[in-house]
C-alpha cells in the first residue's frame, strides 16, 4: 500500500497543483449547493423566521467553511502571530471538518434508506453519494495539517447541534425521500448521533497525528 501512504503524504496533499484542484473543486461545488437549496431557502423565508436561514443549507455551508480552511492553509500554513486570527481560523477549519463529515455521511446514508423503504435512485443520487462521501474523506484526510485546537473543537460541537435542535425543532431540516417522513423522529435521533460522532472522528483525525504534524516543517 505504498501508492496510498504516497497519496496521502504532506508533499502530495500540500502540493500547490493539488490545493489549486481542490479549489477548483470546492468554490464551484459549493455555489452549486447553494442553488440546490434554492426551493427550501425560499420556502424558508417565506414561511419562517428569517433568522432560521443559516440552519437551512448544510451541506453546501460545510463545503464554504472547508474550502476557506484549504485556501487559507495553502496562503499561510503556519499559524499567524495575531491570536484573534488564529481563533477566527481555528473556528473555520473545525466547522469546516466536523460538518463535512457529518452531512457528508448524512447524506449518504439517507439516500440508502429512502432507497430501502422504497425510493428508486437516479443519477442525481449517485452524484451526490459520491460527492458527499469524498467531502467527509477529504475532511478527515485535510484535518492533520489545520491548527484547530480543542477549543474551537468545542464551539463547532456546539453550534452542530444547536444546528440539529433548530432543524428538527422548527422543521427547517434538508429535504428528505418522501419515504422517511413517517421515520422523522428516528432520523433526527441518527443525526443528533452522527453530529456526536463526527466531533469525535475529527478529533482522531486531527490529535492522533498532532505530534508528527508539529514536528515537521511546513
Amino acid at each position: 500500500m505504498s501508492w496510498l501512504k504516497w497519496l496521502l503524504s504532506r508533499s502530495v496533499l500540500l502540493n500547490p497543483t493539488t490545493l489549486w484542484i481542490l479549489t477548483l473543486i470546492y468554490v464551484p461545488g459549493t455555489i452549486y449547493g447553494y442553488y440546490w437549496y434554492k426551493d427550501q431557502l425560499l420556502q424558508t423565508w417565506n414561511e419562517h423566521p428569517h433568522w432560521q436561514i443559516p440552519f437551512v443549507p448544510d451541506s453546501p455551508t460545510a463545503s464554504l467553511f472547508f474550502v476557506i480552511s484549504v485556501i487559507w492553509l495553502w496562503i499561510s500554513p503556519k499559524r499567524s502571530r495575531i491570536a484573534w486570527v488564529n481563533g477566527i481560523r481555528g473556528i473555520v477549519e473545525t466547522l469546516g471538518v466536523v460538518t463535512s463529515v457529518k452531512y457528508g455521511i448524512w447524506a449518504t446514508a439517507i439516500i440508502f434508506a429512502g432507497q430501502a423503504q422504497g425510493d428508486v435512485l437516479e443519477f442525481d443520487h449517485w452524484m451526490l453519494i459520491v460527492g458527499h462521501s469524498a467531502m467527509a474523506i477529504t475532511a478527515l484526510v485535510y484535518a492533520r495539517f489545520f491548527i484547530f485546537g480543542g477549543i474551537a473543537l468545542l464551539g463547532a460541537a456546539v453550534w452542530t447541534f444547536l444546528n440539529d435542535t433548530i432543524d428538527y425543532t422548527y422543521d427547517v431540516y434538508p429535504y428528505l425521500p418522501s419515504q422517511l417522513y413517517d421515520d422523522i423522529y428516528y432520523v433526527g435521533l441518527f443525526t443528533f448521533l452522527l453530529t456526536a460522532l463526527s466531533v469525535a472522528a475529527a478529533a482522531i483525525a486531527k490529535f492522533a497525528f498532532a505530534g508528527k504534524e508539529r514536528d515537521k516543517a511546513f
